[in-house]
């Protein structure tokens, strides 16, 4: 947190500096400079703009656009508006505001309404208009909200493949980027290439800026899986594996289920934090074995929305010709199925969803996606004591995810930067995640606790749903339309 408050100390310096010399050159008495907001306040009246504006600067999030504004506006009123100076202005502005106001060819040309018209030809207003919409566009990513696609069935009924949605960044308090160099509005890779979108050569501390609320269990969460495992999860060969930065982690969106300092345990299915049984989901799913005198009409899957190659699984027909099918599917879906005369029984499977080793690899331990733990998530500062069994537990994090340096694990014992410890304080807060649909997702369950670093934003409302089954006229989804996200 201290370098963040010496980074913004630098950048207020660098903004008194130019307000300074440029009161100086328009006749504003100097002093004012050294008061935040009533110097945009000045400034404000420099380009004309009405005092009322001054409310933008007050409210979270659109002060930081607001601000941009302003800054943009007053160097236009110093003859500076061209598409160089602009993105200068977008990415140094602390510096490039000094540097203009004490060059002594620059001078104050007046308000906004009172500037020449400038004549641009198509090509530059053009490349001015695209290049103000990215920039425009990024911020609001960065800063408020992003959208994103649900590509795999891991939270149905929940959410469902194809839905398309908001995620919020101001809930949380959105992140400071760890890798400045990156392509805009890309994520790990240049659109319909296999070109890394990023340069990793820089890598920059993550803060997290101020945020509405905290994260609470049940919140559906959007964040950057943390193993480099799961981060190339469908590439066979190790050689090729990628290690990406923090901010550049594949994105999940799991339920959360467990905070910082939270005992958790899953018993028979049910899942308890504390002591306390967790309400489950409303529209949540397990994988039941599905016995019918014959095989089930496609109608009937239709009905429920389930699709074959990611909800049900026809397994063939047994020694008395009855079909066999494994669903996922919601109890309300069971018990409308059970009401059906053809269907003979339905049984809840045992719970691996392809998976078979939960986390942590701990020989002593028998634990599966239906009944396991208790388990400790770390939070910071918390102090724990390091043996064969913590180590097993937590030793991923301190490795990994804590920001060590040279950290070796071996026979029970953890050395920093060659020196052994007995003991380990947590520097950072960590969260356990789940799949509404239980038996079909990989989750922490399987590959452990989410970082505090690693949290994108909180699952806002869907805007669009597409049913990649649905027929022409029912390709779209029309009830999820603007469905808020529990």
């Amino acid at each position: 947190m201290n370098s963040i408050i010496v980074f913004l100390i630098i950048v207020r310096l660098g903004v008194t500096l130019g307000y300074w010399k440029i009161f100086e050159k328009t006749g504003v008495a100097k002093w004012a400079a050294l008061i935040p907001l009533y110097s945009e306040f000045q400034v404000m009246k420099l380009v004309g703009k009405s005092p009322w504006w001054i409310i933008y600067l007050l409210i979270p999030i659109i002060n930081i656009f607001a601000f941009y504004i302003l800054i943009f506006d007053l160097l236009r009123c110093l003859g500076k508006e061209s598409l160089v100076s602009q993105l200068i202005t977008i990415f140094g502005f602390f510096i490039y505001l000094p540097i203009i106001a004490f060059n002594r060819q620059s001078k104050y040309i007046g308000k906004l309404h009172e500037l020449p018209i400038v004549q641009k030809g198509p090509l530059a207003e053009w490349t001015e208009a695209i290049t103000f919409a990215v920039v425009a566009a990024t911020l609001i990513r960065w800063t408020i909200m992003e959208a994103y696609t649900i590509p795999t069935p891991s939270m149905e009924n929940s959410l469902l493949v194809g839905d398309f949605l908001f995620v919020s960044k101001f809930h949380y308090g959105t992140r400071t980027p760890a890798t400045p160099i990156q392509i805009p509005l890309t994520h790990q890779k240049i659109w319909f290439t296999e070109i890394p979108s990023y340069i990793d050569w820089i890598q920059l501390p993550q803060y997290r800026l101020p945020g509405l609320t905290k994260i609470k269990n049940g919140d559906v969460v959007v964040f950057n899986v943390p193993g480099i495992e799961e981060n190339n999860y469908m590439v066979n060969n190790r050689s090729n594996w990628i290690d990406y930065p923090v901010d550049l982690k594949m994105n999940y969106i799991k339920r959360c289920v467990g905070i910082p300092g939270d005992k958790l345990e899953i018993i028979n299915r049910q899942l308890y934090f504390n002591g306390a049984a967790l309400e489950n989901p409303e529209l949540m799913q397990y994988r039941y074995l599905v016995v019918a005198s014959d095989q089930i009409n496609d109608r009937i899957f239709d009905k429920f929305n389930l699709s074959p190659d990611e909800d049900y699984f026809f397994e063939g027909l047994d020694n008395s010709n009855q079909a066999i099918y494994s669903i996922h599917m919601t109890n309300d879906i069971v018990q409308e199925l059970k009401g059906l005369p053809y269907i003979k029984s339905i049984e809840v499977l045992p719970s691996d969803g392809g998976i078979s080793r939960t986390y942590p690899e701990y020989s002593n331990l028998n634990w599966t996606g239906d009944n396991y733990g208790p388990i400790t998530i770390p939070s910071k500062g918390l102090t724990i004591s390091l043996n064969d069994s913590t180590i097993a537990f937590y030793g991923k994090m301190i490795e990994r995810y804590e920001y060590n340096e040279n950290v070796k694990i071996d026979s029970g014992r953890v050395s920093i930067d060659g020196k052994e410890i007995k003991e380990y304080t947590f520097k950072q807060d960590y969260y356990f995640m789940m799949g509404d649909n239980r038996h079909n997702s990989l989750d922490s369950r399987y590959w452990g606790f989410v970082p505090a670093d690693h949290i994108v934003g909180k699952g806002f409302f869907i805007w669009l749903s597409l049913d990649k089954y649905g027929s022409w006229f029912n390709k779209i989804r029309w009830s999820r339309f603007f469905k808020p996200i529990r």
